[in-house]
């Protein structure tokens, strides 16, 4: 006769273990897109970041005394276009300009992926 305990598991108990470790996997599987969706937004956000820094360094490597607009232009970094606007506008002081650089993925888009604010000081 054989003991209850040599029987081994039930269908039920094997079902009830694979639904366990199913919704254990998903979980896992969920939160490896959220990681993957955080990096290429971080990724993205460091790209747009280096366009504008780019854009501030050019005016200072010119020397440049941009007078108060908004321009518009775009920038190719790792074989990707971005979008940028740029507002000059002045300051209290006179010789000083704050530059507000907004960068975007898209050229209509209201995401902005990174905003830079700097300032140029009067070559003159």
């Amino acid at each position: 006769m054989m003991r209850r305990s040599d029987r081994g598991f039930t269908l039920v108990e094997v079902l009830v273990a694979l639904a366990v470790l199913a919704i254990a996997l998903i979980a896992v599987l969920r939160t490896m897109g959220q990681a993957v969706d955080t990096t290429i937004a971080l990724r993205e956000h460091n790209i747009a970041l280096w366009v504008a820094q780019n854009r501030l360094a050019e005016h200072r490597i010119r020397r440049d005394w941009p007078a108060p607009d908004t321009t518009n232009g775009e920038a190719e970094i790792g074989g990707e276009k971005w979008y940028w606007r740029e507002q000059v506008s002045t300051t209290p002081e006179s010789q000083i300009r704050r530059i507000e650089i907004t960068v975007r993925r898209v050229i209509d888009s209201t995401n902005i992926q990174a905003k830079l604010v700097g300032f140029l000081r009067n070559p003159t």
